[in-house]
């Protein structure tokens, strides 16, 4: 049986051009070890509404409050199929200059300069976002990606295609 996981993922900058990171704990299930943006689950109340999870998750892992952070708005939806699950996730770009005021056992939390990012031990599908955003950077238009095999290398992949209202065009 195929079930859904939607998750919301926050990509916070600061006036320094550096990312938000976290180094993942070892402990943690999901790639323990490797550093990744803010984010998390949506909870069932959060559904229809991705951003107030990307904001709830960023207060949970960092302390950083909403009005804390200018700009945040969605960059991608990525969709992939993991066994036999469909995650669905909402990436949100913003701004702040705050540190992040708390600890937190999912990792540790750096501020890490845009051109070092892509050296870091990072997930598969975190890495190949972040190596489509560092192109494109932010545009007024949502991206949407979808995972899985290159025709002309037969190796993962991510599919990125604007995510716009055909009937607008």
């Amino acid at each position: 049986m195929i079930t859904l996981r939607m998750m919301s993922t926050a990509l916070l900058w600061n006036s320094r051009n550096e990312l938000l990171m976290m180094k993942r704990s070892l402990t943690r299930t999901l790639s323990p070890g490797l550093w990744a943006a803010i984010g998390g689950h949506l909870e069932p109340d959060e559904l229809n509404n991705p951003r107030a999870a990307c904001l709830r998750e960023i207060w949970e892992e960092t302390g950083i409050e909403h009005d804390e952070i200018q700009g945040l708005r969605l960059q991608y939806i990525l969709l992939r199929l993991n066994g036999q699950e469909v995650r669905q996730q909402f990436f949100y770009v913003g701004s702040t200059d705050v540190n992040p005021r708390i600890t937190t056992p999912e990792g540790e939390l750096h501020w890490v300069p845009k051109d070092l990012v892509l050296e870091r031990p990072l997930p598969f599908i975190f890495r190949n976002l972040l190596e489509h955003y560092l192109v494109a950077g932010p545009t007024t238009t949502p991206w949407i990606g979808s995972a899985g095999i290159s025709e002309q290398s037969n190796l993962p992949t991510i599919h990125w295609h604007p995510f716009v209202d055909p009937m607008e065009v």
